[in-house]
């Protein structure tokens, strides 16, 4: 530039003395005296004219250079003073200079050649990538703005980035942050499990008193956790609660449902409650929607337990104790009613069950299939079934052997899917989980859907179903269908061999009427037996073959025990591995000292475990910690790509934080 600069100058002076020689030699004709000194003039301004300009030249180059040189030094003192914490890195992230604040508000001691990231917790090329990124150092919070340049070394010529970092401290934004979420306000819900079940024989006195006992116990309950509480219903509580004394209660494993559950009301009978919690809502409304989606988990599992729902799903706690039967039959009348009126409007009906369906599942579709049979007699019925993968093949041969001339009873799933309309009823029985049904492509195209089932309730349940007739505290499938089909009219034809096939299932499912044993189920297999149930022919379903007794006699003498839990491996993969997996399960709950069976076995999809307990555990949790889920006495969960030892690790690790979570 100033090279320029001084040759433009030079061209001005030579066009000054070109100018001033043309204009001496025309005043030359007239005056020749006046031309010489024309010309001497004209050659004087110019030798002063271009040194005036080289001495101004000399001067402005040492000014810009002293100005610059001031501004860098003003520049370099400015940021190493600034009130704001920075710091500049090399390419790897290594400090190379840091200004006095930094030292003051972030890194106490000297930096230089300490990497960025062992000081604030974040990733040095992530902060490059993102220029703007919150990190912490210990109690403080920083927003860290990253400006990358390029520096040359003048010797070699090489490049290198550095990168300066500018702290800009937040902390006081993420205090009020958190203060924000910790006073926001969630929404509990809490019901008395069978209010009135529990109270049907109490003298008013004792009601009353009861009643008190339980109502003071959750005042002050939420008085201690900053809450409010008040009585909606004979059963029921709202409560709203902040976040931050909530996390005190979700800490503590809601500790209330054991003090309520120790109020005494009979020998056999205690209180227990239900508790549904709506968090991380937007809206207190959303977070009652929660809630009450939450309080419809917990009962459907059983109850005594609390539930908390948010945008991610769900998290349980409690469910120790055994559900308390129902004694009132009005909701099952209501249901069949609607059952009733829904089969009648259907131009077909298809029943199906779960995958690898037991003599509870296939005996509670036969029966429905049968019943349904008789109240509408030109009405389409079928079961769909893989009979290549059920563990019922005694009932389907039974029931086949004896339809004599009637129309087929069970199908295949090909057939099913291609008869399947929008307009068809599906009766899903056994499971209310959508992703153990045994044809889901059914599933997806049924236009209408009942459920039947007995286990306790599961996330992924079946949300579009019309009627979902769901009762965690029946005994099996076929006791519920036993009481619905009460309902139907000419019910007292139904044939010998379908009672068998729902006696057996409850048979099955109670452990010959010792496990999960009401009244209800009592009443419903008495009504079985007078529809002509065959005690002789329900035991001659359960025969074995040799094949079978001896792989479940050898799970039971290799098994070992593991806190109270009886651990059993089958290493080869055959037919008869679950069925004899599943009885080995039952038989190991005779050993003496133990509380709960698990059997690990092959299948073809992978490993499954059987997990049996009389009470004292409760299974169903642990085998929801694998991914599966059941009943507290009776559950399952499988697992794929792996061996059954490593699935034994996972079993093993399961039992361990379930007995931590309890005790």
């Amino acid at each position: 530039m100033k090279s320029r600069r001084w040759t433009a100058f030079k061209l001005i002076a030579m066009l000054l003395v070109v100018i001033s020689v043309a204009g001496a030699f025309l005043v030359r004709k007239t005056d020749e005296n006046m031309s010489w000194l024309l010309l001497g003039l004209t050659a004087v301004l110019s030798i002063v004219f271009l040194a005036l300009f080289s001495a101004f030249q000399k001067n402005l180059h040492k000014f810009v250079t002293e100005m610059k040189s001031q501004l860098n030094l003003t520049e370099r003192d400015s940021l190493y003073r600034f009130p704001a914490p920075a710091a500049i890195v090399d390419s790897e992230g290594v400090i190379i200079w840091y200004n006095i604040a930094f030292t003051e508000q972030v890194y106490g001691s000297d930096a230089f050649g300490v990497h960025i990231s062992s000081i604030i917790n974040a990733d040095f090329e992530k902060i490059i990538a993102n220029k703007n990124i919150a990190v912490e150092f210990e109690s403080n919070h920083f927003k860290v703005t990253a400006v990358t340049a390029e520096k040359t070394d003048g010797d070699s010529g090489a490049v290198s980035d550095l990168t300066i970092l500018h702290f800009e401290d937040i902390s006081d934004y993420i205090t009020l942050e958190a203060e924000m979420f910790n006073a926001k306000p969630s929404v509990l819900i809490i019901s008395i499990d069978n209010y009135d079940d529990i109270l049907i024989n109490e003298k008013d006195s004792e009601k009353a008193h009861i009643m008190i006992q339980i109502e003071k116990l959750l005042e002050t309950y939420f008085e201690e956790h900053r809450g409010v509480m008040r009585k909606i219903s004979s059963d029921k509580y709202f409560a709203v609660i902040e976040d931050r004394y909530l996390k005190e209660i979700i800490d503590d494993k809601f500790k209330i449902l054991d003090s309520v559950r120790a109020i005494p009301v009979s020998e056999k009978t205690s209180v227990t409650l239900s508790i549904g919690v709506g968090l991380g809502a937007l809206y207190l409304v959303e977070s009652e929607k929660f809630a009450k989606q939450a309080l419809e988990m917990a009962q459907g599992r059983g109850g005594d337990q609390a539930a908390i729902k948010t945008d991610g799903g769900f998290e349980f706690f409690g469910g120790v104790s055994k559900g308390i039967e129902k004694n009132t039959k009005v909701k099952t009348r209501i249901v069949a009613a609607a059952l009733t009126e829904l089969i009648n409007s259907s131009p077909e009906v298809l029943i199906m069950g779960h995958v690898h369906g037991d003599m509870d599942c296939i005996g509670a579709g036969a029966g429905l299939c049968g019943a349904i049979r008789i109240l509408n007699p030109d009405k389409y019925v079928r079961m769909v079934v893989n009979t290549g993968k059920t563990l019922a093949k005694p009932i389907i041969e039974r029931i086949n052997e004896n339809l004599r001339d009637e129309e087929e009873h069970f199908i295949s799933p090909d057939e099913a899917a291609a008869r399947i309309t929008r307009d068809t009823l599906l009766i899903i029985v056994d499971t209310h989980n959508r992703d153990i049904v045994e044809f889901p492509e059914l599933y997806e195209k049924a236009g209408k859907i009942a459920v039947i089932d007995h286990h306790r309730q599961t996330v992924n349940y079946i949300d579009n179903a019309v009627i979902f007739h769901h009762e965690p505290y029946a005994s099996s499938a076929c006791e519920m269908v036993a009481e619905i089909i009460q309902y139907f009219q000419g019910i007292n034809k139904l044939s010998s061999y379908y009672a068998d096939a729902m006696l057996a299932g409850i048979m099955l499912d109670t452990k010959n009427f010792i496990m999960r044993t009401g009244v209800r189920t009592f009443e419903a297999s008495a009504f079985l037996r007078k529809l002509g149930a065959d005690m002789v022919a329900v035991k001659g379903l359960f025969a074995n073959s040799v094949e079978c007794i001896q792989k479940r006699s050898k799970l039971v003498s290799t098994a070992e025990i593991y806190q109270r839990c009886a651990i059993a491996l089958d290493e080869e993969h055959n037919n008869e591995s679950r069925l004899a997996s599943a009885q080995a399960a039952d038989e190991l709950l005779e050993i003496e000292n133990v509380d709960a069976s698990f059997v690990i076995f092959y299948t073809s999809a992978g490993v499954s475990i059987s997990a049996r307990s009389m009470g004292a555990m409760n299974v169903q949790i642990i085998m929801e910690k694998l991914g599966g889920g059941g009943h507290n006495t009776m559950a399952a969960a499988q697992f794929g790509g792996i061996t059954v030892f490593e699935a034994k690790a996972k079993l093993v690790s399961a039992i361990d934080e379930h007995i931590a979570n309890i005790s």
